[in-house]
């Protein structure tokens, strides 16, 4: 999938006109139609299966639809599982690119991630009152490492502003069908669904906002890898490690980072040599020495730790040059040229597009980070920006946008013990 963009200068992007709210659209059952044939060959592929719990206590909707969020399958699973009834999709303004007719007349509602988006709730107050469910991926963005991303904190509030019942929806093969490192190769794994009347509205009004919260992190509680090695579900195509430097980027025997590579089905540091093969089952085994690791999301764990390290020691710091891209309208990605992007304790510092451009984000603002992999087949990004404007910055190739995540959730939190 491509993204339109357009060169212009840091001038002429500003002085464009920003796009005027619109209240969400009722979906089109023609569009949902298609979607679900469109989607009818995926799913036959990975012989997608799906089980109810609890729904009928639930009533007839709307709902909102909370959903883990693994690959573009998700899209698929919940038209195969709602359709014909209407339901609206928070989506990531990016998403509404060249095509923001098509996204309104499917029910997309956008938004910026990880930024408090002032109309977004009234958007599904309103969908919900005129009897649109509305899906929502609270995680925000695809799972790096096959575990669950960070909640953002009193999504009770949410629950109990909206007052719809609660449907989850957690899926099993999506992640590890097309996990995001793999640079969009998808593997043939059987894919299933477990959809749960999660809350219903009485549910909601008797609990407190913590009790809510903790209801939703139980549920977004899950390990893919864990479930592919326990389920023997064997992923035997050759490019399974195609990409893996992306998540493990700090190689645990030598301490080097940006110099392991992940090709075929092994994992190499090119900085001392330890060779690690990804095994059918997801698992890694180390090919000259004691392995530090075994089980990915571990190593990934040990990432955060290290991570969290430099941060309180005062030693983390992202400085790198960037190409930079403008979201101000849904027209293009405006490409405005280069500039530098800087993130210690503090937060974000962009600058660039010759002195006129310069962006801080506080740590205190960000729970965590839209990072992404192989983004619209353009490159690596790391996405920050406010309700108004959001920066794509795309650094060298090599650069480890997972950590910057990673550092990002964890700063955090440092703040947040503050």
């Amino acid at each position: 999938m491509k993204i339109k963009t357009k060169a212009l200068s840091y001038e002429q992007v500003m002085a464009l006109p920003r796009p005027a709210h619109k209240p969400p659209q009722k979906p089109s059952r023609a569009l949902g139609a298609l979607i679900r044939l469109v989607g009818a060959g995926d799913l036959k592929e990975t012989n997608f299966i799906w089980r109810a719990e609890r729904m009928e206590e639930l009533g007839p909707g709307p709902y909102l639809i909370l959903m883990n969020h693994s690959s573009f399958i998700d899209l698929e699973i919940v038209n195969r599982i709602f359709y014909p009834k209407p339901y609206c999709i928070v989506c990531t303004s990016d998403g509404f690119v060249g095509k923001e007719g098509l996204m309104r007349s499917i029910g997309c509602i956008p938004t910026n991630k990880f930024v408090t988006d002032l109309n977004l709730l009234s958007d599904m107050d309103c969908a919900i009152r005129k009897g649109w469910s509305v899906l929502l991926y609270p995680e925000a963005s695809y799972s790096f490492d096959g575990t669950a991303t960070p909640l953002p904190r009193k999504l009770g509030v949410m629950l109990k502003r909206l007052g719809a019942p609660v449907v989850g929806i957690l899926t099993e093969g999506a992640f590890t069908r097309d996990p995001l490192y793999n640079c969009l190769q998808k593997r043939k794994v059987p894919v299933s669904a477990t959809v749960r009347g999660l809350l219903t509205r009485e549910e909601i009004r008797e609990k407190s906002v913590k009790e809510l919260d903790e209801i939703l992190d139980r549920m977004f509680r899950f390990d893919h890898f864990a479930w592919q090695r326990d389920k023997g579900i064997r992923v035997a195509e050759p490019f399974r490690a195609d990409g893996l430097e992306r998540i493990l980027y700090k190689c645990p025997h030598c301490g080097g980072e940006g110099k392991t590579l992940g090709k075929g089905i092994k994992l190499r540091c090119e900085s001392c040599g330890k060779e690690y093969e990804l095994d059918e089952l997801g698992q890694l085994r180390c090919l000259n020495g004691e392995a530090a690791f075994s089980h990915i999301p571990d190593w990934y764990a040990w990432e955060r730790s290290e991570v969290r390290k430099e941060l309180e020691e005062g030693r983390y710091l992202l400085d790198v040059p960037v190409e930079i891209g403008m979201l101000v309208d849904f027209k293009a990605i405006y490409m405005v040229g280069e500039g530098r992007l800087r993130h210690d304790r503090e937060g974000f510092l962009l600058t660039g597009c010759e002195g006129k451009l310069r962006f801080e984000r506080p740590a205190r603002l960000n729970y965590s980070l839209y990072a992404d992999y192989y983004w619209y087949e353009l490159g690596d990004i790391i996405c920050i920006g406010d309700q108004e404007i959001q920066y794509y910055c795309f650094p060298p190739k090599g650069t480890p946008v997972a950590k910057a995540r990673l550092a990002t959730e964890e700063l955090y939190k440092l703040q947040k013990k503050k």
